[in-house]
């Protein structure tokens, strides 16, 4: 006869194994294992990064705005799909948008993000140290969006590598950030459900050092909105008082929200442009259009300035008798950071140490700091940052819409050293580094510490719980996430279809030929570092 209590373990294990297989899907690992796999993985990272540098610079050549990634997209999906990950192309309605994903079995669901898109009229030769363009007007990688993705794509496949020799269950998310400059894609994403059964996420964005922060970070989040007026065109001198001039209206709601400016707490921002203004001066516009960025720390101050907007436009539309619409082109929640994510990832970040830069990549980067009269002339950053903790007064700046994904899952953004500290951003002077092997080393640098964390939350199911924990009741407690897009709300898709219908046959015949050339350095002839001009 067996034994009740025997009978009683064996039901247990039984209604485990069926009903419970994430128990035991994920094997234990000691701690002697756990650091020689992230020793592996490391060591895997390094050895891809000539696939790295060729990844950077092939983007880099590129130089696509958003919404028009479509070089950039067919490239990093076309690797992926190589190593066998799954794409699902066009989502959220974005021709340029993809999710690529491999699974190896049962296990954490981790995803990796990067933003791909560039700058307006930031055209920059990387490796020359004052203002050349590549094409005169075009744009260019004038934040670095190029190094992201390569990134995320040399640490998945350091870590798809050690998973099949290891059999560690679990999943791998790659996805881009499309659209960022126009805050124009992640809300996207998270309304849609695509994170939906994903674990955490891991996010990096180009920087000067390598760094991770939790809880509430600095800078805002925004709503983008655009409102436009329609009226009665008419002859400007022949009958112009038989005219209503939408862009009367849009220059009053200009000044209305200017006069509004005085009254606007320290902590906001916002800024516009006029996306139409009329055709020629001798026709009354019957439409015109000005669009909006207003940003605050919280959620609750955007919607208030927001509701003001509203409010102004409508008076403005009322002055000059004309009907005044408005839509929703990009939002960014306030970012909130995941600390056990950001804790655990700093342990690597100390473990891997900032890049050992070559005198050529410190002299590039002080004449660079010196040609935008930087404040900061000491060249590459040699020290590491401290782990940044939850600001203790909320700080004004710029929004990045991955704060959507933060508000979903658990999410974290590593800054990762690939361009040169004290330049103003999206400018010119931010593209010099991103081909170069300052960015080249930044990226494996970031690289290194993306795969090792995936590591630890693969192969430590406690880590993983703990950091859904703080989500849940710390990040969560009293903050409810309420989307600024609607369902109806379709992505602005038609944004910068213009400018690169423009540029990008003149950009085609420069794009890096990595068959042909070790560096895109080398394809545009530049002699690394170019400090004066010849």
């Amino acid at each position: 006869m067996i034994p009740t209590k025997f009978r009683i373990v064996v039901s247990l294990l039984l209604f485990i194994l069926v009903f419970c297989p994430e128990a035991y899907a994920q094997k234990g690992f000691s701690k002697s294992a756990i650091r020689k796999q992230k020793e592996a993985v490391a060591q895997s990272v390094d050895q891809r990064h000539k696939q790295t540098q060729v990844m950077v610079d092939k983007v880099f050549s590129f130089a696509e705005l958003g919404f028009h990634e479509v070089e950039t997209s067919k490239y990093l999906t076309g690797i992926l799909e190589k190593a066998g990950f799954e794409i699902t192309y066009g989502v959220s309605g974005i021709p340029t948008a993809w999710f690529a994903k491999w699974s190896n079995g049962e296990g954490p669901v981790i995803a990796l993000g990067s933003d791909v898109d560039c700058i307006p009229k930031a055209s920059q030769y990387p490796g020359v140290a004052y203002h050349k363009p590549i094409i005169e007007g075009a744009p260019g990688h004038g934040e670095g969006h190029n190094s992201g993705v390569p990134l995320n794509i040399t640490a998945a496949l350091s870590v798809q590598e050690l998973m099949e020799e290891n059999n560690i269950g679990g999943t791998l998310v790659v996805w881009p950030g499309i659209a960022e400059e126009l805050l124009g894609s992640k809300a996207w994403f998270v309304r849609d459900g695509l994170f939906e059964g994903v674990d955490m996420c891991i996010f990096t964005h180009v920087s000067s050092n390598l760094a991770v922060s939790w809880g509430q970070a600095t800078g805002t989040g925004l709503i983008s909105v655009e409102y436009s007026f329609e009226g009665e065109a008419a002859h400007s001198a022949g009958a112009p008082w038989r005219g209503r001039s939408a862009l009367d209206a849009a220059e009053l709601m200009n000044i209305g929200w200017n006069y509004k400016r005085e009254h606007l707490h320290p902590l906001k921002r916002s800024h516009s442009i006029f996306t139409d203004a009329g055709d020629q001066p001798n026709v009354v516009p019957s439409k015109a259009s000005i669009w909006f960025y207003l940003r605050d720390v919280t959620y609750e101050g955007i919607m208030e300035m927001y509701e003001d907007a509203n409010n102004i436009a409508e008076g403005a539309a009322m002055m000059t008798d004309t009907e005044m619409t408005s839509r929703v082109v990009g939002a960014a929640w306030p970012r909130h950071f995941n600390k056990v994510i950001a804790e655990t990832m700093y342990s690597n970040i100390q473990q891997v140490g900032l890049p050992e830069w070559s005198e050529a990549d410190q002299e590039l980067a002080r004449a660079v700091q010196k040609a935008v009269n930087s404040k900061d002339t000491t060249g590459l950053s040699t020290e590491l940052s401290e782990l940044r903790k939850p600001v203790e007064r909320p700080v004004s700046g710029g929004s990045d819409d991955i704060g959507d994904v933060s508000w979903t899952v658990p999410t974290v953004t590593l800054r990762f050293p690939s361009n040169v500290p004290g330049l103003q951003g999206h400018h010119w002077s931010n593209a010099i580094a991103m081909a170069t092997p300052i960015a080249h080393k930044g990226a494996t640098a970031g690289a290194k510490v993306v795969a090792m964390t995936v590591m630890d939350f693969l192969t430590q199911p406690e880590l993983l719980s703990q950091a859904r924990d703080y989500f849940e009741n710390v990040q969560k407690k009293e903050t409810v996430y309420r989307p600024m897009i609607s369902a109806d709300d379709p992505p602005p898709i038609e944004l910068n279809t213009a400018i690169m219908s423009e540029f990008r046959p003149k950009l085609e015949p420069l794009y890096y030929d990595e068959t042909k050339y070790d560096s895109y350095l080398e394809q545009l002839g530049v002699t690394y570092p170019t400090l004066k001009e010849e």
